[in-house]
């Protein structure tokens, strides 16, 4: 299990990064960093572990190598936990072992990614190992508004990513008369107006 391939999976800002050891086909299996690390985190032990397992460990946004959320942006612990939600996905992972270590436990908010992302996806997680840890507590009156708000709140987002397109170039009579179509107390002078600073012109139109 020295050997490990790179992989990088698309997301709006760029990119998340990754580390695999071990064949395809075996049982899948995520890792975590900790607070301030990557995915080398746990170079030293993936040879140590069953080599019927195929690890994926990744970096979390603006570590590693994965991309930096845009200037400006807080990194609040559910973006770290739609991370994971992201990479799952990409991986077409149905169900595996989730494997954190610190941060991958721990974050900002007193509360642990790892723990966080298996009550929110019981059924995605076969098995946890934390690594470093005490566990993911939360006052038994808040659980179930917790669950549906913070489950809520990724599917939608990860639901909408999916959905987007690349906008659809149209000339720009054509773009003056959807833009008219969808706003009807605008004046053809006030569209084009608007569509002088509200539109990028393209090659294409």
């Amino acid at each position: 299990l020295g050997m490990f391939s790179e992989l990088k999976f698309p997301v709006p800002w760029g990119h998340v990064a990754a580390k695999a050891w071990g064949p395809l086909e075996g049982h899948p299996v995520l890792c975590l960093h900790g607070w301030l690390d990557n995915a080398n985190t746990f170079d030293k032990l993936i040879p140590l572990l069953p080599r019927g397992c195929y690890y994926v460990a990744m970096d979390f946004s603006g570590h590693g190598l994965s991309s930096h959320r845009p200037a400006g942006s807080p990194y609040h612990f559910l973006d770290y936990v739609t991370d994971v939600r992201r990479v799952a996905e990409a991986l077409q992972w149905r169900r595996f072992t989730l494997m954190g270590h610190s941060m991958g436990n721990f974050s900002f908010s007193y509360c642990f990614i790892s723990p966080q992302f298996c009550f929110l996806y019981p059924e995605m997680v076969d098995k946890l190992i934390l690594l470093e840890s005490l566990g993911f507590l939360l006052a038994p009156e808040d659980t179930e508004a917790w669950l549906k708000s913070k489950r809520r709140v990724i599917d939608r987002l990860l639901s909408l990513e999916a959905k987007e397109q690349t906008p659809k170039a149209r000339s720009p009579e054509a773009a003056l008369q959807r833009l008219l179509e969808a706003n009807s107390h605008l004046t053809a002078e006030g569209g084009a107006i608007l569509l002088q600073r509200g539109a990028t012109e393209t090659p294409a139109g």
